[in-house]
């Protein structure tokens, strides 16, 4: 099940290109002239460009096995919590006994721990960084993140609004507003208890004429519930060097508000990008309950002036303190909420994370075992605690019978790994272009 995507896959997938890439830059004579004159100059370039995009990869690795722990984590607590989303606490002790449900509910038909609306948006997140990360690496045309990630959820909402065999023939690239490879993967094309407020503000933003911009001046409802949350994730898996973490909070933020315009549907959005990030890309060693309150503070001077900032403290507040006490979980998360908006997802994500920072089964178990959202709670945890633990440190159980774990895991290592292509690069990864130019997903056309 496992697949590896790292220098192995690279070193097969990069290939030289030779005279062509020097046509299209003006350079075929003078490549041409110095072959034919020293033999090896510009098969020595191209070396050198190679050998330097192996390099930057290689620096990458360091972060990878963290990236795909708080990805695969994510659908990991998604799927967990999943099947008793709806349930009342009485429910889930009829259904799994006094501890509530401890492994995953597997799929009649398919055999497999099937994720939610979730991990389906999470995924389209990714691919519209991945987009426009070779965007702008590729071709100059950088552009707002949030309009990629905006492009990509509608190719989400077709796949909630169409069967797999209409959509599949549908134009690919940018311009022609399908630009996710996702768009080809059968499985997504599968209605998951899709949220109300994504599906109607996603639906009026696709008969939109023109860019909007920032959602959150321009907000689409007053919705704060968790569906913004639940899915940003991958926006603190990208590797931003130059970036600063503010900047990285805020576009959290902005791509909740794509869905969810009150200010509690996309601060806290902020607040669970700015933990992610500090703990797979630390500045300097801090524990967790450090690293949330910095977030709580630094999303505190991002918003100040929010009339539902305090709100937002408080919540984070209290989880810290009852992450601490000795009452039971459920008693705890009671004091939170519910988790069906996204201030109560966060707290309860933060508390069960805090409590069980060394032991991710037991923190996602937690999370999910409540009356409310759990298949929100138990991402949202998942993907702090699957970022503390990383992939190797995930119990193994849960590891098997996932639904679309190889997919999850192919995203999580391009996130980490980036574009390492140029426009006026001498070398392609094949992979890459199929998937983030072409939007592709397999080496030959599912069209028929």
């Amino acid at each position: 099940m496992e697949k590896k995507h790292s220098i192995e896959k690279t070193q097969d997938t990069l290939w030289i290109v030779k005279q062509d890439s020097y046509a299209m830059n003006g350079n075929a004579d003078t490549c041409n002239r110095q072959d034919f004159a020293s033999g090896n100059v510009c098969r020595d370039e191209n070396q050198r460009e190679h050998e330097m995009a192996l390099q930057r990869i290689r620096e990458t690795e360091r972060y990878l096995d963290k990236i795909r722990g708080s990805l695969f984590g994510g659908a990991v607590g998604d799927a967990l919590g999943y099947p008793v989303e709806f349930f009342s606490e009485s429910q889930i002790v009829s259904r799994y006994g006094k501890n509530g449900i401890q492994e995953y509910e597997l799929d009649n038909s398919s055999g497999k721990a099937l994720i939610s609306d979730d991990t389906q948006m999470t995924l389209f997140t990714a691919n519209g960084i991945l987009v426009a990360n070779t965007m702008e690496a590729m071709g100059g045309m950088g552009g707002d993140l949030s309009s990629y990630i905006a492009i990509s959820y509608q190719d989400w909402l077709k796949t909630q609004n169409l069967t797999f065999e209409e959509a599949k023939n549908q134009p690919r690239g940018y311009g022609k507003r399908c630009i996710s490879w996702l768009s080809e993967v059968p499985e997504l094309y599968n209605l998951r208890a899709p949220g109300n407020t994504c599906l109607s503000a996603l639906g009026q933003q696709e008969n939109e004429k023109g860019y909007v911009g920032d959602y959150m001046t321009h907000p689409q409802n007053n919705s704060k519930g968790c569906g913004g949350i639940m899915r940003v994730a991958p926006i603190a898996l990208k590797p931003y060097p130059l970036a600063q973490i503010e900047e990285i909070d805020r576009e959290g933020a902005k791509t909740a508000a794509i869905t969810h315009g009150h200010s509690l549907g996309y601060m806290p959005a902020a607040v669970l990008v700015h933990i992610i990030s500090r703990i797979i890309y630390p500045k300097r060693e801090q524990t967790l309950k450090e690293i949330v309150l910095e977030a709580k503070d630094t999303v505190a001077k991002l918003f100040d002036g929010d009339k539902h900032l305090n709100e937002l403290t408080h919540i984070i507040s209290l989880a810290v303190n009852l992450s601490e006490n000795q009452e039971n979980d459920r008693y705890n998360i009671h004091q939170i909420g519910e988790g069906w908006v996204a201030e109560e997802t966060l707290g309860i994500a933060i508390y069960c994370s805090l409590r069980y920072q060394n032991d991710f089964s037991s923190g996602i178990i937690a999370a999910v075992n409540h009356q409310g959202d759990s298949d929100s709670t138990g991402a949202v945890t998942g993907n702090i605690l699957g970022a503390l633990a990383g992939y190797d440190g995930i119990e193994e159980k849960w590891k098997h019978n996932l639904e679309l774990a190889d997919v999850i895991l192919e995203m999580a290592d391009d996130l980490c790994h980036g574009c390492q292509m140029s426009e006026h690069s001498s070398y392609k990864d094949t992979d890459w272009i199929r998937k983030y130019r072409k939007m592709r997903w397999k080496d030959h056309s599912m069209v028929k």
